[in-house]
């Protein structure tokens, strides 16, 4: 059998007839072999640079419309109600580059026991969990233009 070759994001009114789940690493490839939901074998050939989110949708070569789904992954979760110790936790993660999800009341990073250690000491708590992992696009170029052409 021939491998789906998922070529292009694309806007989209029709509703996407299968899905693709991936990690945040898969998430920022261009090339990548793979398998849809489904079982089906998919290469992604697309633009380098992109960085998909869940709820993208994605083009085959034959037409196919694919909806990326955000892999649950190991993160680490600090809910904080203070809004300067969240935000105090925020600055020291972003001054070790971390790629950081920012939610309303919480911080969310890759699952990484160092910077566990470090937000403890803060004075925060920190759950672990299986959770999908969507940071912010600024520190990875590539993203935060895509909204203008939405």
């Amino acid at each position: 059998h021939d491998m789906l070759r998922i070529l292009a994001r694309c806007d989209s009114a029709e509703r996407p007839r299968a899905s693709l789940t991936l990690s945040f690493d898969d998430r920022q490839r261009s090339r990548l072999r793979t398998h849809l939901d489904s079982g089906e074998e998919a290469g992604l050939f697309l633009e380098r640079g992109l960085i998909l989110r869940g709820g993208d949708v994605l083009a085959a070569e034959n037409g196919l419309l694919i909806e990326v789904r955000a892999a649950p992954e190991p993160v680490s979760t600090v809910i904080c109600a203070d809004a300067v110790q969240l935000a105090r936790a925020a600055y020291h993660l972003g001054n070790r580059h971390v790629a950081l999800q920012v939610g309303d009341g919480w911080v969310r990073y890759r699952h990484d026991h160092v910077l566990d250690a470090m937000v403890r000491g803060l004075g925060l708590e920190v759950i672990r969990e299986s959770a999908p992992f969507e940071p912010e696009g600024g520190a990875y170029g590539g993203h935060a233009h895509r909204h203008a052409h939405d």
